[in-house]
């Protein structure tokens, strides 16, 4: 089996640093303590930390070129729906477009749970 490469905060910025040299590091390390700090000590169901799965996606938006708000929001997608974070804490601390994007991964998520578990129910 193999190992996964593990992906930090540092190589997302860089990888962002390397796609843009004006892209807003200080915006994109602030979305990562906010997630982290936010979700403490939690594990996903496989054991891992629970910051892993935030720091895997926005690593694939950084290297899709995507921008700073994008990969921000990427690292805080879970925080609003796993902890006691509100949208309007998201707002607070990154702006409206941040916590709108935020929300809109939120809304893509449950529909497509609802819709696959709707599906599912129907093959039985």
């Amino acid at each position: 089996m193999q190992n996964k490469e593990e992906i930090t905060i540092e190589k997302i910025i860089k990888k962002m640093k390397e796609n843009n040299r004006k892209s807003d590091s200080n915006l994109i390390q602030r979305a990562y303590d906010f997630a982290k700090i936010n979700h403490k000590e939690q594990k996903r169901m496989s054991g891992e930390e629970y910051i892993i799965h935030p720091l895997s996606v926005a690593y694939i938006l950084a290297d899709l070129e995507l921008d700073d708000s994008t990969i921000a929001s990427a690292l805080l997608h879970d925080v609003v729906e796993d902890t006691d974070i509100t949208h309007e804490d998201i707002v607070n601390e990154f702006g409206e477009e941040i916590a709108d994007m935020v929300d809109g991964v939120t809304k893509l998520r449950k529909n497509s749970i609802f819709k696959y578990r709707r599906t599912a129910s129907r093959k039985l």
